[in-house]
């Protein structure tokens, strides 16, 4: 039997949860604000429900204030208003979990079953800015709390998803969130720079050490300073280099071409497109850099993995775009079409596709055909996608089309022809746009008939 403190100033929501968990055998508390509930936590509260909003201090500063505290109680916090910024300032500062309401009667009893022994704090620091990672998406609370959880620890953080998904954002995101995000954020495109200026790009060099060293560079490890260096597309990286970079990353000494080792301080974040697994099995990568950086894995999922986050991204793009003037509207039809289709480009894709809508728009709704989603054409090669991921939907997206072709439009001939059954087809044709394609082709044969 555990005593669970609930604190929420909804009368309804609090005796819910009340009568929920004395039905499940345990003793529960019930606090109508935050500064009550300060009050009352003690060594017989074995957890704490807490609102996010609040009249008063709120429970952000609510859980501060209870994290405060050595000996503080796990304290999972609930909001009907999840945001990226609040899940990922919760689990910094020591939230246990961070769900959203309404929880269910097992979701409840789960919840109560793995509630840990009481823990250590985690420091705070205020002034977090937009970390820009917009979803509600399992998988993306997912990223949002391990962001949290990571934020003030030392370990370095590998962060993996396609083109186009937002791995900067998360490094930014943990670098904005910790306690040194009053230090410099560094950026370095590790596939950007040419094989002969990266070692000096990043571990700086002194006056006349090669031809063309006219004056000292300090490198991007010392001009980060106490905060975070983002090496991102490490996957790229040649062996070489890699040798060097586990050497600073273990020693946290670099030494500058021409120059003498000297200390760094930042702390790592990397970043890939690339399945580094692979490539240490096929010797491309080194495997103990590989252990080195995965201490932290945060993997991004690809925008067709989490369609529920496509609408609130989209709003997002709209604000942004706007710049100003009379934010445009988004017909249910522009809406259907953004949400099915592939964006092989994952969330930069989509930004660009609302941007180029905004500026193309003369009215002050978007409808479906001002949605340009850019496909590669049925005869254009996929070598020239970026990755596995985008080629294979390319290459999926080119053959549905081209069945669909020769079988005039017949879907069970063309599941047939494809090795699949219909109801995939289907799926993968909404997913393509195609499903609309195939209805406007035939509306328009049938017009053309009728005339």
């Amino acid at each position: 039997m555990a005593t669970i403190l609930i604190v929420d100033d909804d009368p309804a929501l609090r005796d819910g949860l009340a009568e929920t968990l004395t039905d499940l055998g345990h003793d529960a508390l019930t606090a109508t604000s935050g500064r009550e509930a300060i009050g009352m936590v003690s060594q017989a509260t074995d957890a704490i429900l807490l609102d996010l909003r609040m009249p008063g201090i709120d429970g952000i500063e609510t859980l501060r204030r209870i994290r405060a505290d050595g000996d503080a109680p796990p304290v999972i916090v609930l909001t009907a208003y999840a945001s990226p910024e609040n899940t990922i300032e919760a689990m910094r500062l020591g939230a246990f979990d961070h769900l959203v309401k309404p929880i269910g009667r097992d979701a409840l009893r789960e919840l109560i079953e793995r509630l840990p022994p009481r823990s250590k704090p985690q420091q705070s620091a205020d002034g977090a800015e937009d970390s820009g990672l917009i979803g509600t998406s399992e998988a993306m609370r997912r990223v949002q709390k391990t962001i949290g959880l990571a934020a003030d620890s030392e370990a370095t953080v590998l962060i993996r998803g396609e083109t186009g998904t937002g791995k900067e954002l998360v490094a930014r995101a943990l670098h904005v969130h910790s306690r040194r995000s009053t230090s410099p954020f560094i950026a370095v495109n590790c596939a950007a720079i040419p094989q002969d200026l990266l070692e000096s790009e990043l571990f700086g060099h002194v006056k006349g050490s090669f031809t063309g060293a006219t004056s000292d560079r300090s490198g991007a490890f010392r001009d980060a300073g106490a905060g975070t260096l983002f090496l991102d597309e490490i996957g790229d990286m040649p062996l070489a280099m890699q040798a060097k970079i586990l050497r600073a990353l273990q020693e946290r000494i670099i030494t500058p071409v021409g120059g003498k080792p000297v200390k760094v301080a930042a702390r790592v974040v990397a970043a890939t497109h690339r399945d580094l697994a692979r490539q240490v099995a096929s010797g491309a990568f080194r495997e103990d850099l590989y252990y080195r950086l995965n201490v932290i894995p945060i993997e991004l999922p690809p925008l067709r993995e989490r369609a529920e986050d496509i609408l609130p991204l989209v709003n997002h793009f709209l604000a942004q775009a706007s710049d100003g003037r009379s934010r445009p509207q988004l017909s249910e039809a522009a809406g259907d079409k953004l949400v099915h289709a592939p964006w092989p480009g994952n969330v930069r894709e989509l930004r660009n596709a609302i941007e180029r809508a905004c500026v193309l728009t003369r009215g002050g709704l978007i409808g479906a055909e001002d949605i340009d989603i850019t496909t590669a054409p049925v005869t254009e090669d996929i070598d020239s996608a970026a990755d596995l991921p985008t080629a294979v939907a390319r290459l999926e997206e080119r053959m549905i089309r081209r069945a669909l072709a020769d079988c005039g439009g017949n879907r069970t001939e063309a599941a047939r022809r494809l090795n699949i059954n219909r109801q995939l087809l289907y799926t993968k044709m909404q997913r393509y746009g195609l499903a609309e394609e195939a209805s406007g082709n035939l509306t328009r044969a049938v017009g053309k008939d009728d005339a």
